[in-house]
């Protein structure tokens, strides 16, 4: 399963619900170029990489997917990650961009489902990215630019969930979970 949607729709949230509900999910720990942030560990928020080791992997096919997504940022899904939680049979989870969604869902096919978070507005998307203050007036032009280019993609997946009301996001995004499960995978337990 793989949720995607523009920085500040809430995405992560809706995926960290999800994988405290349902104990056959297991979270795809994506690798990264980017510095570490205060509170994250390695292996568990990312795989923290030299961007020498990183190219070296993406020459070695080693990713799913992989993206540059802000100036000498790469972030990328391992295909080791990914088998390494399948085989221990758990239905894995994505918290991507969109670009990487696509992608995952080009590799994949229908063996993945792609829902799209989208925010109830763009306004309210930007007040979003604007009230987590924790980057440069610049930085934050950038990410703006960025979520008005992903909004785009909105019509591209398999599903769109609208967070407007978080409850009534992560409620219905059990449900999808749930349906998704249900008619095409075994882990249906609880």
């Amino acid at each position: 399963m793989v949720f995607t949607a523009p920085s500040g729709a809430g995405k992560t949230t809706i995926v960290k619900h999800l994988l405290k509900e349902f104990d056959f999910l297991s979270f795809s720990v994506s690798a990264t170029t980017r510095e570490k942030r205060e509170g994250e560990e390695d292996g568990i928020d990312y795989y923290f990489l030299h961007k020498l080791i990183f190219q070296d992997l993406i020459a070695r096919d080693a990713f799913v997917e992989y993206e540059e997504v802000y100036a000498k940022q790469i972030y990328g899904t391992l295909k080791a990650e990914v088998e390494r939680r399948w085989e221990n049979g758990k239905t894995i989870v994505f918290d991507v961009d969109v670009k990487g969604a696509t992608k995952i869902k080009e590799y994949y096919k229908d063996q993945c489902l792609v829902v799209f978070i989208k925010p109830p507005s763009l306004d309210i998307l930007i007040e979003r990215l604007k009230n987590r203050d924790s980057e440069s007036e610049a930085s934050l032009k950038k990410r703006i630019a960025r979520v008005e280019r992903e909004m785009k993609y909105e019509n591209t997946f398999d599903m769109v969930l609208v967070n407007d009301l978080l409850d009534v996001a992560l409620k219905e995004a059990e449900f999808i979970t749930q349906d998704f499960l249900m008619s095409d995978h075994e882990h249906v337990n609880n």
